[in-house]
């Protein structure tokens, strides 16, 4: 039976990748590591290489016992996902003890797109919560990412912000539902400025035809997918033996675009 872009061998929409095999905490089975979120996290395809989503890399990052099942999905938002049902098909296949990552924003502020829009202190953080409350219903545990930074920089070389007041939001709403944070934004700000405006190229989606300053090369989505795996430490997510590499190389050429069908 031939593949949908739902079904993908690797990294893929709805298909679990394995990070390891080890049982967790005396369980036979792994945790599952959920991703819902938009292009920057999701699975690319042949068509579509050298671009590449972060939830791809990040399990070369996660130690054995660990799953990741990658359900981004480019030009989603917080609400588009929910509203396409994308959410309750993610949720129907979670289970106790594992973890749902939550990173949106890029599409939620497209305010020309009412499909997709949300303003950060009410419709975003109103949407966010359905995430946060479908996870924990079913003894998951929720974990909001803050937006990944673009590669914008200004005429002085620094580094500029480009997600406006939806990190705030999403903080604000961490912090008052008592959710870890991943905060990615803060981090890939910090990392885009320390390369600098040449450096960054590389990092991102630049080929001889394309200049996109969004999404990520190989090389990129693993830098990001470091920044991850190392917040999900940090915050107690994972304990120790749950990551690995985080301060090995992982070469870009483990990165794989499966074949799309029709």
């Amino acid at each position: 039976m031939a593949l949908s872009r739902r079904h993908v061998v690797v990294g893929g929409v709805g298909l679990a990748v394995s990070a390891g095999g080890t049982a967790y905490a005396g369980s036979r089975r792994s945790r599952t590591v959920w991703i819902a979120g938009d292009s920057t996290a999701a699975q690319k395809y042949a068509d579509a290489a050298p671009e590449t989503g972060w939830g791809t890399a990040l399990p070369f990052l996660l130690g054995r016992g660990l799953v990741v099942a990658n359900h981004a999905l480019n030009g989603r938002s917080s609400k588009s996902f929910v509203d396409e049902g994308r959410l309750d098909a993610l949720l129907a296949g979670v289970r106790p003890g594992d973890l749902l990552l939550v990173q949106f924003a890029h599409n939620d502020e497209k305010t020309e797109d009412p499909a997709r829009y949300t303003e950060p202190w009410t419709t975003y953080q109103r949407y966010l919560r359905l995430y946060l409350d479908g996870a924990r219903s079913r003894g998951a545990r929720p974990v909001l990412a803050t937006p990944v930074e673009r590669r914008r920089f200004d005429a002085d070389g620094r580094a500029v912000p480009s997600h406006g007041e939806y990190p705030a939001a999403m903080r604000a709403l961490a912090r008052r539902e008592r959710v870890a944070l991943l905060d990615v934004q803060a981090l890939s700000l910090a990392l885009w400025q320390e390369l600098g405006p040449e450096a960054t190229q590389a990092y991102f989606n630049w080929t001889d035809t394309k200049q996109d300053n969004t999404h990520f090369s190989p090389t990129g989505a693993i830098a990001v997918a470091r920044l991850v795996a190392r917040e999900l430490l940090r915050t107690r997510v994972l304990a120790p033996h749950d990551v690995r590499r985080l301060d090995e190389e992982i070469p870009s050429s483990w990165i794989t675009w499966p074949e799309a069908a029709a």
